[in-house]
C-alpha cells in the first residue's frame, strides 16, 4: 500500500485487493462503506491547536478547507472509477489509498467548518491571493470565477475528461487515469503551500503538510507507473 494523504488519522480498514470473486458493484459498495466508517470517525473526533481563536470566514483555513473538500471529491470519484477497472495490483491499490484517504480528509474538513461556525462554500481559491505564488486565484469582485477557471486552477479534471475515463478500458484507462490524477496532485500542491504560508491553525497546517508529502510521494509513483504502462 502506498502512503495515504493523511495516513496517522486513518483507522485499519480491511484489504479489499485481493476479493476478486465479488461482483463489481459489491467491491464499490464494500469501499463506499470504508470510506464512510473513516470520514466519520476522523470528522468527528478531529482536534485544533487554534493560535488566537477559530479562523475567521475569509481566512486561509477556511478557503482550504473548503476547496480542498471540492478537490478531494473528484481525487475519489476518479480513484474509484479506476480501481474497479485496473487489473494492476499497484495501481489497484494506489487507487484505494486515494479514495479512502481523501475521503477521510473531505469529512474532518467538513467538520473544521462545523466547528468554527463557518458556511461550507465561499469564493473558490480568492483566499490563495496574499500568499507568494505570484498568481491571483480568485475572480474579481466584477467577474468570479467561473467553475471552468477553478478546475483549470486546481489540476482538476473536465466532465469531458471524466467521461472519457469512465468509458475507457484497458491499459488505455489506466494511461488517463495517471494523466488525469499526476494534474490534479499538481493542483493541490499549490493549494497546501498556500495554507502553509498563510495559515496558523496548527491541526490545518498538520494536514497541508502531510497531503504535500503524501502527493508528492504518489506524483512519483504514479509516474513511474505511467514508465512501466509504456503510456507515452
Amino acid at each position: 500500500m502506498t502512503a495515504t494523504a493523511d495516513g496517522d488519522d486513518l483507522a485499519e480498514v480491511p484489504e479489499l485487493a485481493e476479493e476478486r470473486t465479488l461482483p463489481p458493484w459489491w467491491v464499490l459498495l464494500l469501499v463506499a462503506l470504508a470510506i464512510a466508517g473513516i470520514a466519520f470517525a476522523i470528522g468527528r473526533f478531529s482536534t485544533f491547536g487554534v493560535l488566537g481563536g477559530s479562523p475567521t470566514d475569509d481566512s486561509a483555513e477556511a478557503g482550504f478547507a473548503r476547496d480542498m473538500q471540492v478537490h478531494h471529491a473528484q481525487a475519489v470519484d476518479m480513484a474509484m472509477t479506476m480501481y474497479a477497472k485496473t487489473d494492476d495490483e499497484q495501481l489497484r491499490s494506489l487507487a484505494y489509498d486515494i479514495a479512502t484517504g481523501q475521503s477521510a480528509q473531505r469529512g474532518e474538513m467538513y467538520d473544521w467548518l462545523v466547528q468554527w461556525g463557518l458556511p461550507q462554500y465561499g469564493e473558490p481559491m480568492a483566499w490563495m491571493d496574499a500568499a507568494d505564488s505570484g498568481h491571483e486565484h480568485g475572480g474579481t469582485d466584477a467577474e468570479p470565477m467561473t467553475d471552468e477557471e477553478m478546475r483549470e486552477a486546481m489540476g482538476m479534471a473536465s466532465e469531458q475528461e471524466l467521461a472519457d475515463l469512465r468509458a475507457a478500458t484497458g491499459n488505455d484507462a489506466q494511461c488517463q487515469f495517471l494523466t488525469l490524477m499526476i494534474r490534479h496532485h499538481e493542483g493541490a500542491i499549490p493549494m497546501a503551500d498556500a495554507v502553509l504560508e498563510l495559515g496558523s491553525d496548527e491541526r490545518t497546517l498538520a494536514v497541508a503538510e502531510r497531503m504535500k508529502q503524501a502527493q508528492t510521494f504518489e506524483i512519483d509513483a504514479m509516474t513511474s507507473m505511467q514508465e512501466r504502462f509504456d503510456c507515452g
